[in-house]
């Protein structure tokens, strides 16, 4: 295990973002090379110690083509580059699947990449976090716009005080907790403890994901992310990227500190990835990619195209490979089941024991509506998963059931006009209506 260099010189981070992006174009792989050597050639990172932090198999993102310019960028200066992958909650990777997430070949471990060790974090072991600070409750209230006033503790993976340098890379895409993922997210929840985790992730959902989902800027949830990570003492620099969803390819790539790159990356992605249609849909066919592997991931299946599903209307997540709910939560969702915010807030003290963030998971596939005890529960539109799932398990989650083997995606193609979407490859582009672009 490395010790912190605490005798080392504090290291000036440099003020400018480098790089830049085009919705328009795409980068080339000679000119990714060259934005990750100019942004990574200023901070003082010479016989240091780096540790690079990455996203899991949930992002789209060309890791590999990243992976290798980092290396070669900066194996040559540091005196050590090791890699931990920012999985918040989700489950850890397999050597297999790393070696396919960083585009590594057989032998390559050995030779190109020698010394470089990977690490998955490890959420759920109490000895994987370190406390770095608390913040109290007056600024949670103030942090939240007095949504909350609970004090949180703040703890992140040990391994980021045990490097001298820590180097962010993932992509920005809108996002139903923050508003746009990227930055300081990969820090908390990425590599946090849960007390952020479920802090951050409950204060998304009493706002709601349809009212923050691609909302630019500094939204309560990045305040108290970006307000955790200034307590996290290891210099920190960001590669933040923008990816084109036609093709996986970038479009963009920015380099600074992770609030500063993050911004600019952050109003390009506003501009990729979120397409505005004139008017809502009675049905929406939401196909789930393969890259998501449970309903906890597959629910950005429901959250980007909740916006343009009209009032009664129906998403429908068609994802016949999934079998689970949640690979990590699963037991707390089939005790709580799929609801609307209030259901919770209106009956705060049969659910405050619960973890927050699977709370607010609930919400998000279930999507915004109202509760009260007389009338009961009343959601905006209808959640329907045709899934591996039974409609039993479905039925007792409180969501729809549809057979998969009954849907033939061909045949939702073209239907705009009858109020019906398809929606090939959901997940990273989020769907709003074209008037809630003119209103702002």
């Amino acid at each position: 295990m490395h010790a912190p260099n605490r005798n080392a010189t504090p290291i000036d981070l440099p003020e400018k973002v480098y790089g830049s992006g085009d919705a328009a174009r795409f980068l080339s792989d000679d000119e990714i090379a060259a934005a990750v050597h100019e942004g990574l050639d200023p901070i003082a990172v010479d016989g240091r110690r780096v540790l690079l932090i990455v996203p899991d198999g949930t992002r789209t993102v060309p890791l590999p083509l990243l992976f290798r310019c980092i290396h070669a960028a900066l194996a040559p200066r540091v005196a050590a580059l090791d890699v931990l992958i920012a999985l918040g909650t989700h489950q850890p990777m397999t050597p297999a699947q790393i070696n396919r997430h960083l585009g590594v070949m057989p032998g390559e471990w050995e030779t190109t990449f020698r010394g470089v060790r990977v690490f998955n974090h490890e959420w759920s072991d109490p000895a994987t976090c370190i406390p770095v600070g608390v913040i109290d409750a007056a600024e949670i209230e103030a942090l939240s716009n007095g949504l909350l006033a609970v004090p949180v503790e703040v703890r992140i993976n040990r391994k980021a005080l045990e490097y001298d340098h820590l180097v962010i890379c993932g992509p920005v895409f809108p996002h139903e907790v923050v508003g746009f993922s990227g930055g300081n997210k990969y820090l908390f929840p990425g590599i946090s403890g849960r007390e952020v985790i479920d802090v951050s992730h409950w204060l998304g959902a009493l706002i709601t994901s349809y009212a923050i989902i691609g909302v630019p800027g500094a939204t309560p949830v990045r305040r108290l992310i970006d307000r955790a990570a200034a307590l996290v003492p290891t210099p920190k620099w960001c590669i933040a990227v923008v990816v084109a969803p036609e093709n996986g390819r970038l479009c963009g790539i920015f380099s600074g500190t992770p609030e500063e790159a993050w911004q600019d990356a952050a109003h390009l992605s506003a501009q990729v990835h979120i397409r505005y249609v004139d008017r809502p849909f009675r049905r929406v066919l939401s196909i789930v990619p393969e890259m998501y592997r449970d309903m906890w991931t597959a629910a950005k299946g429901m959250y980007k195209l909740e916006p343009v599903v009209a009032d009664g209307g129906e998403i429908i997540i068609y994802a016949p490979h999934i079998t689970e709910f949640s690979a990590t939560h699963g037991a707390t969702l089939a005790e709580i089941g799929y609801h609307v915010r209030d259901y919770f807030v209106r009956q705060w003290d049969r659910f405050r024991h619960y973890p927050w963030s699977v709370l607010a998971h609930s919400t998000h596939l279930a999507g915004i509506g109202e509760y009260d005890p007389e009338r009961g529960e009343r959601p905006r539109i209808r959640v329907t998963l045709a899934t591996g799932i039974s409609p039993e398990r479905c039925a007792a989650h409180h969501v729809g059931y549809c057979d998969p083997a009954t849907i033939n995606p061909a045949e939702w193609a073209g239907r705009e006009a009858d109020g019906w979407l398809l929606v090939p490859k959901a997940g990273e582009l989020l769907y709003r209506l074209r008037s809630i672009k003119a209103a702002t």
